[in-house]
C-alpha cells in the first residue's frame, strides 16, 4: 500500500515545484509536450501516493472562499482578498472589518495576492549582478511576504488571517480545526491529505498544516493569480500597440530623470529574451506616506507604523535604520484597486502618482500645515528616522525647484499603470469573407494558451 506524503514533504514538493515550473514553461514555449510535473508520469512513486498539486488547488480554493471558518462566520479570505479586485482588497476602506464581532480593525491596507508567485526569501543583503558590475551593488533589505516581509511562504502567510484577532479571529489552531471538520467539504479533506489508516483530524497541526498548503497551492494557480493577461503583456508579445498616452507613459515610467518608477517597480523592455515583469523588485523602501487620519489606530497620536522596525515585526524594531522601511508591492492590477500605500491614505491612483511627484516641492498638499502656516513635513514618520526616506527623482525636485512630472505626464503615467490589469481584451478584426463582418473581442494570451512566464 502506498503511503500518503507526509506533511513536512508536503510544504517541500511546493518549494520543488516553484524550481520546476520554469522548466515546464521553457519545454511549453520550444513546443514540447511535457508531463505535468508531480505525477508518477514524471516522478515515479518520488514522494509516495500524496495529493496532486491540482488536488490542493481545488481544496484550497474551497477554504478560500469559505467563511465558516471565521470566528464570525461572516469572514472568508475572499472577504478582503476580492478576486474582482485582484485579489485585493473589495472597496475603497483603508483597512477592512474583522474580528469575531466584525467591530475591529488594523491598521494595514489589504494587499493584492497576485503576483506573488516568486518572491525571494527576506534578506538584509540581496545582490543581484549586473553587467555593469562583477559582484552587484548590496540592494539592502528585500524579499517576502506581507507589508514588512516577516514571513517567507505562502503557507506562513495564509495561517496569519485566521489567528490575527482582527480577522478572522481563531484564537489558536485548535479552533480552526473544530470549524474545519464541520465545513461541507470535511470529508474530502480528510480523504484527501490522510494516510492510510489515520485520521489527520486527530492532530490539529498536521491538518492546519496541510490546510495553509492547500492555501498556498491555490494562491499559487496561474489561471487566478498570475495570468500575464494584461494590455501591457499584449504590447510585449506585439499583439497590440499602446495608445499615444499609455506609450508617453510607459517611457516616462522607465526614465530615470522623471517617474524613475522601474528603479523599484522593475518593467521590462521589448525584448524577446526577456521575462515578463512583476513590477517589483520585492525591496523596502520609506516613502514618508501622509498619516492616515481614519484610522483607529491612529487616534492614538503616539502610534506608528515603522514598518520593518514594527510593531508587528519585532526581529528588527533595534534596528533605526530599518524603521518607516515597507516593502515595494507589484502595480500589476494597480487600476483597480481603490486604497494605495501601506496605510490606504490614498484613493486615486492620480493622486498616488502626483503625490511621488510633489511630496517635496509641495508638502502642505499632502501633510498640511500647522498653526503658523507653516507646511508641516513626513507627518506619520518620527523626525528620528527622515534620514531612512527616499529623496531619489521624482521625489527629488528639478534645479529650478519644480516637481520633475507636469500634470500631463502624471497622467501619461496614469495612463499607462491602466495596461498592467489582467483581462484585457482587444478589438480583432474579421477574417475577410463573403456576407456580413462581425468583429471580435477575444482576449489576449499567448500562443498555445499557456498564461505561466
Amino acid at each position: 500500500m502506498k503511503k500518503k506524503l507526509p506533511l513536512k514533504y508536503a510544504i517541500g514538493l511546493l518549494a520543488v515545484l516553484a524550481v520546476a515550473l520554469p522548466i515546464v514553461v521553457s519545454f511549453a514555449c520550444g513546443g514540447e509536450v511535457m508531463p505535468e510535473i508531480g505525477t508518477e508520469l514524471y516522478h515515479p512513486l518520488a514522494y509516495g501516493d500524496r495529493p496532486t498539486v491540482n488536488d490542493l488547488v481545488a481544496m484550497g480554493r474551497k477554504i478560500f472562499f469559505d467563511p465558516s471558518l471565521s470566528a464570525s462566520g461572516k469572514q472568508s479570505c475572499a472577504s478582503c482578498h476580492d478576486p474582482a479586485h485582484a485579489y485585493g482588497a473589495p472597496n475603497g476602506s483603508a483597512v477592512q472589518v474583522g474580528g469575531p464581532g466584525m467591530n475591529r480593525f488594523g491598521f494595514r491596507d489589504t494587499p493584492s495576492l497576485t503576483y506573488l508567485h516568486s518572491p525571494v526569501p527576506f534578506t538584509e543583503h540581496f545582490f543581484e549582478s549586473e553587467p555593469s558590475s562583477i559582484n552587484g551593488d548590496d540592494e539592502g533589505p528585500t524579499g517576502g511576504r506581507t507589508w514588512d516581509g516577516r514571513v517567507d511562504t505562502g503557507h506562513d502567510q495564509a495561517l496569519m488571517p485566521l489567528l490575527d484577532p482582527n480577522e478572522m479571529a481563531n484564537r489558536d489552531p485548535h479552533e480552526i480545526l473544530q470549524r474545519l471538520v464541520k465545513t461541507g467539504y470535511a470529508a474530502e479533506f480528510k480523504a484527501l491529505v490522510s494516510a492510510p489508516g489515520e485520521n489527520v483530524f486527530d492532530d490539529a497541526n498536521a491538518s492546519i498544516g496541510w490546510m495553509t498548503v492547500a492555501l498556498e497551492a491555490f494562491e499559487s494557480s496561474p489561471a487566478d493569480f498570475h495570468s500575464f493577461t494584461s494590455k501591457y503583456d499584449a504590447y510585449l508579445r506585439d499583439q497590440v500597440e499602446l495608445t499615444p498616452a499609455e506609450k508617453r507613459g510607459l517611457d516616462l515610467f522607465n526614465d530615470m530623470k522623471k517617474g524613475n518608477c522601474a528603479s523599484c517597480h522593475t518593467s521590462s523592455h521589448k525584448n524577446p529574451a526577456s521575462h515578463l515583469p512583476i513590477f517589483t523588485d520585492f525591496g523596502f523602501v520609506a516613502l514618508a506616506v501622509p498619516r492616515n487620519a481614519s484610522l483607529p489606530a491612529n487616534q492614538d497620536a503616539n502610534f506608528h507604523d515603522l514598518g520593518l522596525c514594527g510593531p508587528l515585526r519585532t526581529d528588527m524594531k533595534t534596528r533605526p535604520e530599518y524603521c518607516g522601511l515597507f516593502r515595494t508591492p507589484s502595480l500589476r492590477n494597480v487600476a483597480l484597486k481603490k486604497s494605495f500605500f501601506h496605510n490606504g491614505a490614498m484613493h486615486s491612483l492620480r493622486d498616488v502618482v502626483e503625490f511621488y511627484a510633489t511630496r517635496d516641492t509641495n508638502p502642505a498638499k499632502w501633510y498640511g500645515r500647522d498653526h503658523a502656516g507653516k507646511p508641516l513635513k513626513y507627518n506619520d514618520l518620527p523626525e528620528a528616522y527622515w534620514a531612512n526616506i527616499n529623496d531619489d527623482a521624482p521625489f527629488k525636485p528639478q534645479i529650478n525647484g519644480k516637481p520633475r512630472l507636469t500634470a500631463r505626464e502624471i497622467d501619461d503615467i496614469v495612463a499607462f499603470l491602466g495596461t498592467l490589469s489582467d483581462g484585457y481584451t482587444a478589438y480583432v478584426p474579421p477574417p475577410a469573407a463573403s456576407g456580413p463582418a462581425m468583429a471580435q473581442v477575444v482576449p489576449l494570451v499567448p500562443a498555445g494558451g499557456t498564461t505561466l512566464h
